[in-house]
């Protein structure tokens, strides 16, 4: 089985968000696969089934195994179309999210996203205390997205992640209006066994769509503010669905030889 680790979300490696893609040809069992992504310790490590016309798609974090994963999906397609379907530059996946649309356009692969349905709840203490700062609005979907007033904040934060675990959502993202971008976000998950997301494509079907409504823009030029850092370019489509669209830079590829 090739394992290929693809740094997404950005143009050169050792930059945005690495994960690690298996192309297998056979099922794998679900103990298998979550050993390997513990020993991968990326915070996503996807496996790919040739199902039909398109690929079967599942993800796992070091902890558990996931309904939705942006940056893994990114690096799938970064995959599938540079080394396995050359000629075509669109992929289907197959996910528990439904079935995903994957199009390489110049140097990026755009990726056709459910917009995640979220709704205002009330700033608490708990979430002070966690991030160290006060946010000024705080969202729930799938995850908690809190607003806060300036960009360095977000960049500074160092938030708690025991006080982040006893709060609501899959993970907890912080987002703020950008300078030289729409808006700065981070994004963590310390209930998957991943503290901080470099680069997180599914948070940003929040994210976005929320700077969205803020700012009355459709397109929302979205900067991760980790370590690595990575750039997310999101359109809302009207129609309940947004495209993140991101590059992606291959950083190696190796053989798994260990067995189920």
């Amino acid at each position: 089985m090739k394992q290929y680790i693809v740094d997404a979300f950005t143009d050169k490696p050792f930059a945005g968000n690495p994960a690690a893609v298996c192309v297998t040809e056979a099922p794998l069992s679900d103990g298998f696969m979550q050993k390997l992504a513990m020993e991968n310790n990326l915070s996503e490590t996807a496996y790919l089934l040739r199902e039909g016309e398109g690929w079967r798609l599942r993800w796992f974090t070091p902890g558990t195994e996931v309904d939705l994963c942006g940056h893994a999906t990114l690096a799938s397609s970064f995959v599938l179309l540079n080394y396995y379907e050359k000629e075509n530059d669109a992929v289907q996946f197959y996910t528990r999210s439904g079935t995903l649309t994957v199009a390489r356009k110049g140097g990026q692969y755009e990726m056709d996203f459910p917009v995640c349905p979220q709704r205002e709840v009330p700033v608490t203490d708990d979430m002070e205390a966690a991030f160290g700062i006060r946010p000024v609005k705080a969202l729930l979907g799938d995850d908690l997205v809190c607003v806060f007033d300036d960009e360095e904040e977000i960049r500074r934060m160092a938030p708690n992640q025991t006080l982040l675990m006893k709060l609501d959502g899959r993970g907890q993202s912080v987002t703020a209006s950008g300078t030289d971008c729409d808006c700065v976000s981070r994004s963590f998950f310390p209930k998957l066994a991943v503290p901080e997301d470099p680069v997180c494509g599914s948070a940003h079907c929040q994210i976005a769509s929320y700077w969205a409504e803020a700012t009355g823009k459709s397109e929302i030029h979205a900067y991760q503010a980790s370590r690595r850092g990575g750039h997310l370019y999101c359109r809302l489509q009207g129609n309940g669905r947004i495209a993140i669209s991101g590059e992606a830079a291959l950083v190696a590829v190796s053989e798994i030889v260990a067995k189920e």
